[in-house]
């Protein structure tokens, strides 16, 4: 069976080091504020002005004033601090975020990333994505392999890009990939979901891809 959102999650989760100031993105990304490891210290940023936040709250002890950039309730934390969006921008864009885990339409083999807009549709903006993928040190996707049957792993994004090459890692319900942007070592297959078969990747791939000698 493939990864469910909530193990995609917890997989995304492993990426995460202690020290480190990190970026979720909407969606799936969101729930790995869950999945953090005890006694791990992560600093969660969004680009709404909130730095250091734990996870979602319980039904009934909701805070309208506590919000992540995805419009979502969160929680304090004892780290928690508070500065405006412009101070939040400032440290993504000065290269002060260790991490940044995204949702994607499409990635290309070569790292490239679009997930901000689909021609015709009403898109209010691009949010942050575009400074995130551009300042912080390493960009991982998670999203799901397929969409209508077709694949999101492509050879090159047919839609606006995001952001040229910068995508590290992507997270999948099907498996793990690792993408080697500068090195040009392109796409490698890392890990298989559990009860995810090759032949079901490959036909679900558009993009050309190597398997890790573990698999």
């Amino acid at each position: 069976m493939a990864w469910t959102r909530e193990q995609m999650a917890e997989r995304a989760a492993k990426e995460l080091r202690d020290g480190f100031y990190v970026n979720l993105g909407i969606g799936i990304p969101t729930l790995v504020s869950n999945y953090i490891p005890r006694g791990m210290s992560v600093q969660l940023q969004s680009e709404n002005g909130m730095l250091g936040f734990g996870p979602f709250p319980y039904e009934g002890e909701e805070d309208p004033d506590l919000i992540n950039a995805g419009k979502q309730t969160v929680t304090e934390i004892s780290t928690t601090s508070y500065f405006s969006s412009a101070d939040s921008f400032a440290m993504i864009r000065g290269g002060h975020i260790d991490l940044s885990i995204l949702g994607a339409m499409q990635v290309a083999e070569n790292g490239d990333l679009a997930n901000w807009m689909i021609p015709g549709k009403m898109v209010k903006g691009m949010g942050g994505a575009m400074d995130l993928v551009a300042g912080v040190k390493k960009v991982v996707v998670v999203m799901e392999h397929s969409a209508k049957n077709e694949p999101k792993l492509l050879k090159n994004c047919t839609l606006p890009l995001t952001g040229a090459g910068v995508v590290d890692m992507v997270i999948t319900d099907l498996g793990v990939f690792t993408i080697d942007k500068k090195g040009g070592g392109g796409m490698t297959l890392i890990e298989l979901a559990p009860g995810a078969t090759l032949d079901e990747i490959r036909a679900k791939t558009q993009a050309s891809y190597h398997i890790a000698n573990v698999l």
